[in-house]
């Protein structure tokens, strides 16, 4: 049965339809109330003539549908097959940014808190999503200062001799180290937080008064002074929500703008009637453009559809998503916005609104989430440079950071078949590399190939003469390399009692960034993005550092040969007589009376016998130059 024959027995049904190509490909998927209207409209000479239906009818060869009961239920498994089969004719949600949970894992006998932007089935308790993506970190750090309750990876599975500079400096209670804390105080504290970050401050405060009045009846004064400390901190923290919440809309804008097959896209959140965070999405050839479907001479002229586009944009972002704001504001009205209205609502639990408005302040968001698109698609793809701090904000949003990077450490390990290791770490600081303080390290303890010990090695020299000269860790600890050589610089920080260090690699291959502690949650950022730009560049100077030294190390290995083959000369003599020449060459050139200022005589006349062409009685074996 062709594909027009098959076409003709489609019911009319609500339902999702998907096209194939002839491998079985899933080339495109679409949902409608009428299934068997919908699939023969790709037919007609109206929509054959713009460039994506054209291209999309040429290369379909067969189709499956799936009969649903209604449009809402169509609406969702679209959503799904979509993010699914990934078809190259559908508008795929394209986005680096997903706004932060808080992460307490109630299933570990001490649980820690963390900022996380992935949810999973693993026993732990998720709040959120919180915007701007700072929130998340300032709620954190005020847990730390405050509840005790820590971020670290530490393995509270064995014992420990002594506890990080976290408890040192009281935002931790020190569960990793014996009779510092017990498991009851830990679970209170864990308690608290857990109120705390269910938004339940009055029953915590409740809690915290009472705990306070019967320490105090027991004379434990310093610990009711911290149950009372921590009623004001939750009071003026309530405080603050009550006014941001006062007032206003809860709302979610879009604006967009395009431009020659390339598409930028605004998302302003609107919480308690303040714009409190930008979100940006980015396409540069949309589907079924002249240059994805063939030459523009072979195919009608491409054309989009702002109505079919935020139809697909808004069920990809919102169907799954696990808080949906009571309206939604588009720039242009949408076939299925009724319906998607209705499932939303369903989904969430609360009414959900996407309006059009056509005038008031409503109209001036959109106005305003327009310009600013008009903004992110110059600074995209018009190469405007954006600002260093940007990028540093950026980064320390990609990489989980509490304060934005100010300095970063790169390492890299280069050798060939493991000999000649060295190692380089360059430095990045204040928006710039800074090459006076690079370092060149010749690896010593480790024989043949293995970049795991060897990196475990220099991170642990680097970072002990951090520690003896009493100097200030970097931001960000980068290293060169997947989840071994990350893991190995973790092992290397651990065993020095660096516990809390922002640690992270990038992979050559692939460019993603792992961040210890969330390897289960790679950074995947846009190849256009100027963060990815500013790692790769540190992570490339880092590369040309090590190579280079590798390369020079391994130059004066090969030109030490010859000379330990003269008799009378080992490999001191080799090493001095290359520092005082610079070459094996200018030592070729140099008479007896140059040479007798760096060797006796006998070593100079072998040395010009040698170079002379006399007979020469070789050395058993030449020693290697000593590192």
């Amino acid at each position: 049965m062709d594909l027009l024959e098959k076409i003709r027995t489609v019911p009319s049904r609500p339902g999702v339809y998907l096209y194939k190509n002839a491998d079985g490909e899933v080339i495109y998927v679409g949902k409608a109330k009428n299934l068997r209207a919908r699939v023969r409209s790709y037919f007609s000479e109206e929509r054959l003539a713009d460039a994506k239906t054209d291209s999309l009818v040429r290369g379909a060869a067969d189709l499956d549908y799936i009969v649903l009961d209604n449009e809402k239920e169509a609406l969702a498994l679209e959503n799904n097959l979509i993010k699914q089969k990934k078809p190259r004719f559908n508008i795929l949600l394209r986005d680096d940014k997903t706004y932060p949970y808080i992460k307490l894992t109630l299933a570990d006998p001490y649980p820690r808190v963390y900022v996380t932007r992935r949810l999973r089935k693993d026993g732990s308790s998720y709040y959120g999503p919180y915007f701007p993506a700072n929130l998340a970190y300032r709620i954190v750090d005020l847990i730390h200062r405050h509840f005790l309750v820590p971020s670290c990876n530490v393995d509270l599975s064995r014992a420990h001799l002594r506890p990080c500079l976290q408890f040192y400096i009281r935002r931790c209670l020190g569960p990793c180290v014996h009779g510092l804390t017990t498991p009851e105080a830990y679970q209170e504290a864990v308690r608290d937080v857990k109120m705390f970050l269910e938004g339940r401050p009055t029953d915590l405060s409740r809690s915290l008064r009472a705990r306070m009045e019967m320490a105090a009846a027991q004379q434990m004064y310093e610990q009711a002074a911290k149950y009372r400390d921590l009623v004001s901190t939750v009071q003026q923290f309530q405080e603050k929500q009550r006014i941001a919440a006062a007032g206003g809309d809860d709302a979610d804008v879009f604006g967009y703008h395009y431009e020659s097959e390339m598409l930028a896209v605004n998302l302003f959140h609107v919480r308690g009637g303040r714009v409190l965070d930008r979100r940006e999405f980015f396409w540069d050839q949309l589907p079924g453009a002249a240059a994805e479907t063939g030459t523009p001479a072979e195919s009608p002229a491409a054309t989009f559809v702002p109505g079919e586009f935020l139809s697909a944009l808004l069920k990809q972002l919102y169907i799954d998503a696990q808080y949906v704001p009571r309206n939604i504001y588009s720039p242009v009205e949408f076939e299925d916005r009724e319906a998607l209205e209705e499932l939303l609502a369903e989904k969430s639990g609360h009414r959900v609104q996407i309006a059009v408005p056509q005038r008031g302040d409503k109209r001036s968001l959109l106005d305003l989430a327009g310009n600013n698109a008009k903004q992110s698609f110059d600074q995209r793809f018009r190469v405007l440079k954006p600002a260093a701090k940007v990028i540093q904000e950026g980064l320390r949003e990609a990489v989980g950071m509490a304060e934005l990077p100010r300095r970063i450490e790169c390492f890299d390990i280069s050798h060939i078949q493991g000999a000649e290791t060295v190692a380089s770490m360059v430095v990045w600081e204040d928006g710039a590399m800074k090459k006076s303080d690079y370092r060149k390290f010749i690896i010593r303890t480790v024989e043949g190939v293995d970049d795991f010990a060897a990196m475990r090695e220099v991170v642990s020299r680097r970072y002990r003469r951090v520690q003896e000269g009493k100097q200030a860790l970097p931001s960000l600890v980068l290293i060169d390399g997947g989840l071994g050589q990350l893991h190995a610089a973790a092992e290397a920080l651990e065993g020095l009692g660096i516990i809390n260090q922002p640690l992270a690699a990038i992979a050559k291959r692939e460019e993603i960034i792992y961040v210890f502690g969330q390897e289960d949650e790679p950074v995947a950022l846009d190849h256009h993005s100027p963060v990815l730009h500013l790692v790769q560049q540190i992570r490339d100077e880092a590369h040309r550092f090590a190579v280079t030294f590798h390369r020079k190390r391994r130059q004066m290995r090969d030109r030490a040969t010859e000379l330990l083959e003269i008799p009378g000369v080992g490999a001191r003599t080799t090493r001095r007589l290359l520092q005082h020449f610079g070459s094996v060459q200018a030592v070729r050139q140099a008479d007896a009376a140059a040479l007798s200022a760096v060797v006796n005589r006998a070593q100079a006349a072998a040395i010009r016998h040698f170079f002379e062409g006399g007979e020469v009685h070789r050395q058993p074996a030449a020693k290697p130059l000593p590192s």
